[in-house]
Formats: structure tokens, C-alpha cells, sequence
């Protein structure tokens, strides 16, 4: 249901402007004031004598974000004529869209509905705010010129506030560059912050806790560390959206965006004199930060504010400012849960290429089956047969397949713009007889497209690819992007390569195949709108092993995941990567249990059991639970949780799930440290009886313990327990270790 009131007010007419708000006299010129629905948040906008329009925001009287600018400065007229330079290029200096503004219009708005996700954390989520939207008018900068109209539209929720600019169709900004977006986020004080450097390029880092006055002399030291694949820090206090911070009494806040469509990718950047925060646009070959036509919109920005972190898990801001889903039929979209060649390869047991025998590849012309097989290819078709096998004999819906294609001789840090035609097996790949292989047991094939960063490329064979998938029946693709974007000079998150992503999933809905891309663009709520795009990783994920601290799972629920779920490949149950490859001397910082835990605690309808299949049968009695654990959730209740400390997280399966109907699964994560924690099991349903089966860490167990000493990883205990609503838990949690339990129902009322 839906309840909606809309009420204009035009800020020359002074009598309207007090009955909306009778505190608005005690403001100043062109002062606004806009409060949430349950009247915890107050926003205020206003103009500065300068013309400069600027907004604070509180929280319980609390200030949050203290006063702040808004606005760009976009780049200046092409020099005609001349060589002259100015500003670094062949341009005169940028005109302000920051200052000089007027107010001329004012609307309000507030909005109560709610609308279902096509898969989520929920089946049904609220949409409740209050809408100021202020019109803003700046004189011409010729006399008889025409003026420049920009509005600036804030919606506030109960857990925060969004806002964005919209630029109406008008003849003075038709066409505009920017030069720099100038939102500010004043902070009010020097807050404890969860943070990863500011990057052009990659999301794929630790995160490291501490005040915002220590970024400076932290990051360059923690950057260097990282040696990603393609990696552009620009500053020594830059940092990532979604940015989680702590206030020293209690508040929580978290700065990010929604709905970056048509834009480039905002980092933030940190004045540590002053606390505040600028956006910092991602730039383009050319060094601009975007090219606009009117009408148009920006990305909203976020500043979510709750005195509780649960509330911060449980937030929907994000995905509540993005557009309803514009696909009509969802019917073929649904969550998925596989296995894969994949681990293997990342441990160095098997490998992506096919051969030896080539100095380069040039595809079409380097004849394959001439080759000498290397005898190391992951991706054939023996062992995708096992793969296959494996998942239906224990109810998986699909296998990935790395590898498949030509070209992987050559794939990685050539900067090669032909890579890949994303068409072309392997000679040990018999993409017909695999895919009716899988049929014939109730299992479907993933495609892999990795495009080695090649964006341009990927473009002209996009369609031949996925006409390709609906040949053969796949309806679901892994892209990849690793390695330094072409088209030379652009960012995995500049305007360009926001729009190629968006190219990807539009096409993809029209040939009805489902997106899980990687090395992307960190999602910003667009799986409402797009649900096809049913993951990404875009963070550090289980590949990275042993560089992964045991505090990172429980971070990127209020970071990371934030925007969308994370396709993160949890399931390790062998943490001695030398028994996979003796060379591979890395380890999982883990227990089984935590592992177990992550199916729960780290959302996604795209489920991996990242292990390979003789490590499950070594634990059946614990990969039950993987295969259990439901991949689509009626409702979630977030129990326990702490930033960097621990999640405990319940979740209530669809009613759809067969088998599962109404089951809850409960997930625990701990960081470094052992910890012991208790909780109600108030959520079920009172008078009824239910069992819980137990997955647990043992007393012995310990993920950061010898891995040599498998007792210490690899110990659990799988208990059964009657319970009720009634009911209080105690789990004990080994060192990053987790617990994760199935409770089902056995009696009714």
C-alpha cells in the first residue's frame, strides 16, 4: 500500500514556507528544514551569502554532518585559435557551478510503500521517506546570457539520508563537463572509520580500523602491500564508499552512493585538518570526471546514520533509491547455488591454459589442434563430467567452468585488446556434449567470460556470446576484468566502463542469462532495477587466501555488501593450500564452522561451494549444512554485530525453497579473537517446537592456529538441540572462527 502526500512550496511565497515549517523564520535566507519519518534525523539546507548551497544533518540533536558545500565546477570553452594552455589543457578556466545560486522553487514530498525484491534478504522491504527537492537558479555569465538551473533533491529515511543534483533540459547546460564534483561530508568529529584506500581501479584490499586523523600515515604503507593486478591510488587520504565510521558516543554512519548510472564511480577524500570529506570522481583517459546531457542525474549520495549496528546491517537504504525493476518478465531470474572448476586453478593444481607449444597466441590463426596439451588444463571434459556428477548427486543447480575458451596462454597483463572471442573451446572442451551431459542430470553449465580488462573487445563479441549461451542452454555468466582497462588510459570505475557494465546486464536481460561479474564496478544498488545482476565480487574474496585477515568477513557486510551481494566463494574446508599445490605455501585463515557461518552472515543468492569435490568427502556430516543452507530469505533478523568484531545473523528460507519452507539458518563470524556470545532465539514462533542442528567450533579449534595441525582448522562438533523462542544460545567461537545452525520446525501450534 502506498500513501503519499505532495505539497509545493515556492520560497516567494513566505506565508506557505512557516505553515510547512514553523521553525523556518529562526533560519537563514532560503533555509530549509526537512525531518524523517520518525523525526530522529533533521536535515538543513541553505544558501551561503556567496550563493553557495550547503547542508547539515543531525541525528537526535547529535550533529552528524555539519555544515557542507554543494555543487561542480565544470570545464571551461575549447580555446579557438590559440595554443595557449590553461588549467592543463586546451581550455579556458571552469565556470562555477557552486556559487552565485538563488533559490526559486521548493517541493516536498514523502513516499510509504512496499515493493518486493525478485530475490533478496527479504521478500518484502519498506520504502518511507520525506522528499525536500530545492530549485536553484544562477545568473548568466553573459548579461543577456541564459541562466543555469540545478536541483537538488533530498530524500530522508529513518536510518539516513540520501540526496543527488538533477539538471533539467535548459540552454545553457545542454552539454557540460565536469571538472569536479564539490559535495562535501563535514564530519563532527575524528571518528573511528573501517577503511580501504581510494582506487581508480580495484576494491580488492584488507580493511584496516582506525581514526580518520591516521589514514594519512597508514596508507601508503598498507597500499603498497597490496600489489593488485591494476591498482591507482591518488591519495594519501583517500578512501572507498561505502565508508562505515563509528562516532565515540555510539552512532554509526556510513557514507556511500546509489544508483550510479551514466557517471563515474565516487571515492572520498579526506581534509584531516578540517574532518571533512570530498567526493572525488573517478577520471576518464583524458582526466575529466564526466560528460553530461541534459536532462540528467546524479548518483545519490548516502550518509546512513543508526545508534545500532544491527540497524546498519538491516539498512535497505541503498537498494531503496534505485528504480523499481524495468524488466516485465523475472520469471527466468533466480538464485543459484554451484560448484566449480575454479579452486583448483586458483591453488595452481590445474591450470586456465590449454598448451605450451605457442610464444603468442593470435586466435584464429594459432591452430590448437596441432598443439601439445600441457596436461594441467582444468577444463576437461573427464573433469567436468566429475564436477557434474558431483552436483546432482547432492542437489546443486549448476557448475562453473574456467578455462573453457582460447587464448589463456597469453590472457593476463599484455595489455592485448584481441584476448578472447568468448566462442571457441578448447579442443578438451566439447561445449555440446557437457552441456546435454549436464541436462541429463538436472544440472546447468556457468558460463566464464573473462575479458583480461579488454572492455572494448568484449563489446564486439558480446552478442555472439551470449547468442552463443541460449544455443547451448546457459543462463547464467561469470565476467571478469583483471588487469588495466582498454581502451588505454580508462578505469574500471570512470563513465565509460560504468556504462560497458550497464551494457553488459541490459544485453544480458535481453537474452535472459544472469550476471556475476568481477573486478567491476562496486554495486551501488542497481539489482533492484537490473535484478539479473545477481552478483559481483568487487572486494577481496577467498582467492586471496592467505591474505585475507580474519576480520574481513566481518566488515563487508557493513561495507561492501552495502550496494549488493558479493559472490565471495566461501566453502574451504582443506586451509593448507600446499595439499592442493605444494608450491602453494598460503592458508585460510578459518574453521570449517566459519566457513559454514559465511553461507549466512555474507548474503548472496549466488551460492558457491568453492572447495573441490574430495575435500567435501571428507566432511559429508559438515557439507550438509551447504547444502541445506537456503540461497533465497523470507525475512532476516541480524542478532549480534560489531564492525570488525563479529555478525551473528538469522535468516527465515523462502517459502519456495522445497524442502526448506519456513527453516531458519544462523550464522556466527569472530574476527582474530575467540569469543563467546549469547543471543535469544525470540524471532520463531512462539508455542512452537523446533530443532536446531549445530555446527560448531570445537574448544580445540583454532583458525589461526598451525594449519599444519589440522585439529586446530578443522574439528567441529554437529550437535542437535530442542529449542524454542523462549530459548538463549551460548556459542563459542574459535579464533576467526564462526558457528552456523538449521532449525527446523517439529511441532506446530
Amino acid at each position: 500500500m502506498i500513501r503519499r502526500k505532495l505539497f509545493r512550496v515556492i520560497t516567494a511565497a513566505v506565508s506557505a514556507v512557516m505553515l510547512a515549517f514553523p521553525g523556518a523564520a529562526q533560519n537563514p535566507a532560503g533555509a530549509e528544514v526537512l525531518k524523517s519519518p520518525d523525526g530522529n534525523l533533521e536535515l538543513r539546507f541553505a544558501i551561503t551569502a556567496a550563493g553557495t548551497p550547503t547542508y547539515s544533518l543531525n541525528y537526535g540533536g547529535k550533529a552528524v554532518i555539519l555544515p557542507s558545500e554543494l555543487g561542480y565546477e565544470i570545464r571551461g570553452k575549447r580555446l579557438k585559435g590559440t595554443f595557449e594552455e590553461k588549467s592543463g589543457r586546451f581550455y579556458a578556466g571552469p565556470e562555477s557551478l557552486h556559487d552565485g545560486f538563488k533559490v526559486t522553487g521548493v517541493e516536498r514530498d514523502s513516499l510509504d510503500e512496499t515493493w518486493e525484491p525478485v530475490w533478496g534478504e527479504e521478500s518484502h522491504i519498506r520504502n518511507h521517506y520525506n522528499e525536500l527537492a530545492v530549485t536553484l537558479e544562477q545568473g548568466p555569465v553573459n548579461k543577456n546570457g541564459p541562466k543555469a538551473v540545478m536541483v537538488i533533491r533530498f530524500r530522508l529515511y529513518d536510518d539516513g539520508l540520501g540526496f543527488r543534483y538533477e539538471f533539467p533540459e535548459q540552454k545553457r547546460l545542454k552539454y557540460f563537463v565536469i571538472k569536479d564534483e564539490l559535495t562535501q561530508f563535514a564530519m563532527a568529529g575524528d571518528h573511528t572509520a573501517w577503511w580501504i584506500p581510494g582506487d581508480y581501479d580495484t576494491q580488492e584490499y584488507n580493511y584496516t580500523v582506525s581514526r580518520l586523523s591516521e589514514i594519512r600515515g597508514l596508507s601508503l604503507s598498507f597500499t603498497k602491500a597490496e600489489g593488485n593486478a591494476s591498482q591507482q591510488t591518488f591519495s594519501p587520504t583517500g578512501v572507498q564508499t561505502a565508508l562505515q565510521m563509528k562516532t565515540d558516543d555510539g552512532l554509526y554512519i556510513n557514507i556511500h552512493e546509489a544508483a550510479v548510472v551514466d557517471y563515474p564511480t565516487t571515492n572520498l577524500n579526506l581534509d584531516d585538518k578540517t574532518m571533512t570529506f570530498s567526493t572525488w570522481l573517478t577520471p576518464d583517459a583524458e582526466g575529466w570526471k564526466g560528460r553530461v546531457q541534459t536532462p540528467a542525474r546524479s548518483p545519490w549520495r548516502t550518509v546512513m546514520v543508526v545508534d545500532d549496528a544491527r540497524k546498519a546491517l538491516a539498512s535497505r537504504l541503498i537498494l531503496n533509491l534505485n528504480d523499481p525493476c524495468i524488466l516485465e518478465d523475472v520469471s527466468w531470474i533466480h538464485p543459484v547455488k554451484y560448484i566449480g572448476v575454479w579452486w583448483e586453478m586458483i591453488t595452481g593444481k590445474t591450470q586456465w591454459s590449454y598448451t605450451n607449444d605457442f610464444p603468442t597466441i593470435e586466435l584464429g590463426v594459432s591452430d590448437y589442434s596441432k598443439a601439445k596439451p600441457h596436461g594441467k588444463h582444468g577444463a576437461n571434459n573427464e573433469n567436468v563430467r566429475r564436477y557434474i556428477d558431483f552436483a546432482a548427486e547432492h542437489g546443486f543447480d549448476a557448475v562453473l567452468v574456467e578455462g573453457w575458451n582460447e587464448g589463456w596462454e597469453d590472457w593476463y597483463g599484455k595489455q592485448k585488446d584481441f584476448v578472447f572471442d568468448f566462442i571457441t573451446p578448447y579442443p578438451d572442451f566439447d561445449i555440446k556434449a557437457l552441456n546435454e551431459y549436464a541436462r541429463s542430470k538436472g544440472v546447468k553449465l556457468i558460463m566464464h567470460h573473462e575479458t583480461s580488462a579488454s572492455a572494448q573487445n568484449y563489446e564486439r563479441w558480446i552478442d555472439k556470446a551470449y547468442d552463443l549461451m541460449n544455443e547451448y542452454g546457459y543462463d547464467a555468466v561469470k565476467s571478469g576484468y583483471v588487469g588495466d582497462i582498454i581502451p588505454y588510459g580508462e578505469h574500471h570505475y570512470s563513465q565509460s566502463m560504468i556504462n560497458h557494465y550497464m551494457l553488459c546486464v541490459k544485453k544480458a536481460a535481453d537474452h535472459h542469462i544472469m550476471v556475476n561479474a568481477h573486478e567491476a564496478v562496486r554495486p551501488t544498488g542497481l539489482c533492484r532495477t537490473y535484478p539479473n545482476l545477481i552478483g559481483n565480487e568487487s572486494a577481496k574474496g577467498t582467492e586471496y587466501r592467505g591474505q585475507i585477515m580474519p576480520h574481513h568477513v566481518t566488515i563487508l557486510p557493513f561495507t561492501r555488501l552495502q550496494g549488493g551481494p558479493m559472490d565471495y566463494t566461501p566453502g574451504i574446508f582443506e586451509m593448507d593450500m600446499s595439499k592442493m599445490n605444494p608450491e602453494d605455501h598460503q592458508r585460510v585463515f578459518s574453521t570449517i564452522c566459519k566457513q559454514l557461518a559465511l553461507y549466512v552472515t555474507m548474503y548472496s543468492p549466488l551460492q558457491m561451494a568453492a572447495d573441490i569435490p574430495e575435500h567435501y568427502e571428507e566432511h559429508m556430516d559438515a557439507f550438509q549444512f551447504i547444502k541445506d543452507v537456503a540461497v533465497d530469505w523470507e525475512q532476516s533478523r541480524y542478532l549480534l554485530a560489531e564492525p570488525g568484531d563479529y555478525i551473528v545473523i538469522a535468516r527465515q528460507a523462502k517459502v519456495k525453497e522445497a524442502g526448506k519452507e519456513g527453516d531458519w539458518f544462523v550464522g556466527g563470524v569472530t574476527d582474530e579473537n575467540a569469543r563467546d556470545l549469547e543471543f535469544p532465539l525470540d524471532f520463531l514462533e512462539k508455542g512452537v517446537k523446533y530443532t536446531a542442528t549445530i555446527y560448531a567450533d570445537t574448544p580445540e579449534a583454532d583458525g589461526i592456529g598451525d594449519v599444519k595441525v589440522q585439529d586446530s582448522v578443522q574439528t567441529y562438533s554437529i550437535t542437535t538441540k530442542k529449542v524454542n523462542s523462549k530459548t538463549t544460545l551460548k556459542m563459542h567461537l574459535a579464533r576467526s572462527g564462526g558457528f552456523a545452525i538449521r532449525i527446523q520446525k517439529v511441532e506446530g501450534k
